[in-house]
Formats: C-alpha cells, sequence, structure tokens
C-alpha cells in the first residue's frame, strides 16, 4: 500500500495516551482484543490525501442512530472486498456514517483491480480528529470535528465519518477513542 500523505495541523492538541500520563497508576489487565490503535500525532488534527485510498460500501441497519451486529457487518464488507478481487488489512478504517435508521459503512480496501465493481474511490481530503467519544458524547465530539473542519476549509464537510477504535472489552480503558473523519471530496 502506498504511503498516505497526512500534515500536521498546526493549533490541535493531542490527548495523551496512557504511556503520556506522569507516573500514572499500572493499568488493569486487559481482555486481549484485536482493535485497531492509531498514533495520535498521525491521527489527531491532520489532513490527509485520499486520492488513492478505496473502499467497499454497504448500509447497516439502526436504531436511533445505533448500529448493532458491526462484527457481522464487517464479515459482510470483507466478502464484498473478496469479491472485488481487493484485500483487507489487518488495520483497515471502518467508517461509519450519519443516519437514524439507516447508516452508511465503509470498509478500506487495498490492491483492488482497475474497475472493479463495488470499489469506490472518494479522493479528495479528510481532517480527522483523534477524540474520546464516550456513549452520550459523540455527538459533542462529531460537532467539534465539524467546527473545526468547517473553521480551517470555510464550508461545512461533504461527509462525516466516525471510526470506533474500541470494543466492550478495552473502551473504557482506552476513553471510548474514536476517529471523526471530516471529508471535503474537492478542497478548491
Amino acid at each position: 500500500m502506498p504511503e498516505r500523505r497526512r500534515i500536521r495541523v498546526d493549533g490541535y492538541p493531542t490527548i495523551p495516551s496512557s504511556s503520556q500520563s506522569a507516573e500514572a497508576a499500572p493499568a488493569p489487565e486487559l481482555e486481549v482484543c484485536a482493535c485497531p490503535h492509531l498514533d495520535h500525532d498521525e491521527w489527531d488534527g491532520v489532513e490527509s490525501d485520499w486520492a488513492d485510498i478505496a473502499f467497499v460500501k454497504t448500509t447497516a441497519s439502526a436504531l436511533l442512530g445505533v448500529v448493532t451486529g458491526l462484527g457481522k457487518l464487517r464479515t459482510q464488507l470483507t466478502a464484498r472486498a473478496s469479491k472485488a478481487h481487493a484485500t483487507v488489512a489487518d488495520d483497515a478504517m471502518f467508517l461509519l456514517g450519519a443516519g437514524q435508521f439507516r447508516r452508511p459503512a465503509m470498509l478500506e480496501v487495498e490492491a483492488p483491480p482497475e474497475g472493479a465493481k463495488g470499489v469506490e474511490h472518494p479522493g479528495g481530503v479528510v481532517f480527522t480528529r483523534l477524540l474520546p467519544a464516550p456513549p452520550g458524547k459523540v455527538r459533542v465530539a462529531v460537532s467539534t470535528t465539524e467546527d473545526e473542519a468547517r473553521e480551517r476549509y470555510g464550508r461545512p464537510p461533504d461527509d462525516l465519518w466516525l471510526w470506533y477504535l474500541t470494543c466492550r472489552v478495552c473502551s473504557e480503558a482506552r476513553n471510548f477513542e474514536t476517529l471523526i473523519v471530516a471529508h471535503y471530496r474537492q478542497t478548491a
């Protein structure tokens, strides 16, 4: 996979990881989970070029915005990627869009053949924030990111996506880390 171009945006504080906190108490032993871990310096307050990124996409049923069965949804998207002869990396982005009863979902794929059916290339750029988003605070994190993106680009983002980086096992210990993605199809 080609190296993504990320540009640090000045003035955006990062949230300290548990390893950065001064003389923190030892963390309790966690069950092993396969949740992705992102480096705050590479993802928080950063602009990334999506010119070469590809996704498979579907919609998921939701009840008042809450999608159930994320594992099953990811399996469905992985099958779509396989059908399109694309591969899915272990740390592939798994993004959810907005919606009360139907939410779009996208899974990042690598090396799709030229013109592969069912593969989307959104293009443009994204502005990302890596923020804590515990239940009941997701809307605040999304609103904050949207406001910062609007200020930076002079208009609201074309799409907003969420990548929940934690599961029921590690959510509390990792402070419900969530990547909020403000996508701009064109920046001009």
